[in-house]
């Protein structure tokens, strides 16, 4: 997924809340491969909630507060698929906005 000498931007945050990196020539590796199942699971996640989104925002009977976790999970969902999109070379991120 990387190329040589390149560090691959993981998709959960270290401490404080900053970007994890992996460095390695082997990208069928343990980390690597885990990283790929978990980037697969939140794509997959966003896609889920945004089918689920339609429903709620067509539902005019929904709280304030229903609406809220919907915006909530949304912007969580958001911010899983741009760290993926960075990581995978498809989304230039301005710095710090990782």
């Amino acid at each position: 997924m990387t190329a040589h000498d390149e560090l691959r931007l993981l998709p959960w945050a270290g401490r404080d809340g900053k970007p994890c990196y992996l460095s390695t020539d082997n990208p069928g590796g343990y980390v690597s491969r885990l990283a790929d199942h978990i980037e697969a699971f939140q794509l997959g996640l966003a896609y889920q909630l945004l089918e689920h989104s339609s429903q709620v925002l067509d539902d005019e009977t929904k709280d304030p507060e229903e609406l809220n976790l919907l915006a909530t999970q949304l912007a969580s969902a958001l911010r899983d698929v741009l760290r993926v999109a960075t990581s995978r070379g498809r989304c230039q991120v301005a710095p710090g906005r990782s």
